[in-house]
């Protein structure tokens, strides 16, 4: 699992550019499990349940998540699936802590009866 999981997710004040280049394909490359980079703008990632119930439970813990850190993912919800797309609104591009964030939801995903990302 990426080391990114063990990150703290920073609030962005907004004044930064978004990541580009070399910075952010080498946090792409940390981050790996299946997650998409979108036209460097956003990460996006589908997990898949074997029912609805367990799909709800994932999207519950990823918004408790969100509240957790304060950054917040869209999350979509259907029959057996949860998709998850973060960027930083402020500056409408990608931080560090998208990729952190994006690596808390994995270990998530992983360990099904954690609710938070503090160690334990």
């Amino acid at each position: 699992m990426s080391e990114l999981a063990d990150g703290i997710c920073v609030p962005c004040r907004g004044g930064v550019p978004p990541l580009e280049g070399e910075a952010l394909q080498g946090l792409y490359e940390q981050l790996g499990g299946d997650w998409q980079l979108v036209d460097g703008h956003h990460l996006e990632k589908e997990y898949r349940f074997g029912n609805f119930v367990d799909a709800l439970a994932f999207a519950n813990r990823v918004g408790q998540l969100a509240e957790e850190v304060d950054h917040h993912p869209e999350i979509f919800l259907t029959w057996g699936k949860v998709g998850l797309k973060i960027w930083t609104h402020k500056i409408d591009g990608l931080t560090e802590s998208d990729f952190v964030w994006a690596a808390k939801a994995d270990r998530l995903a992983q360990n099904p009866g954690r609710l938070t990302s503090r160690p334990t």
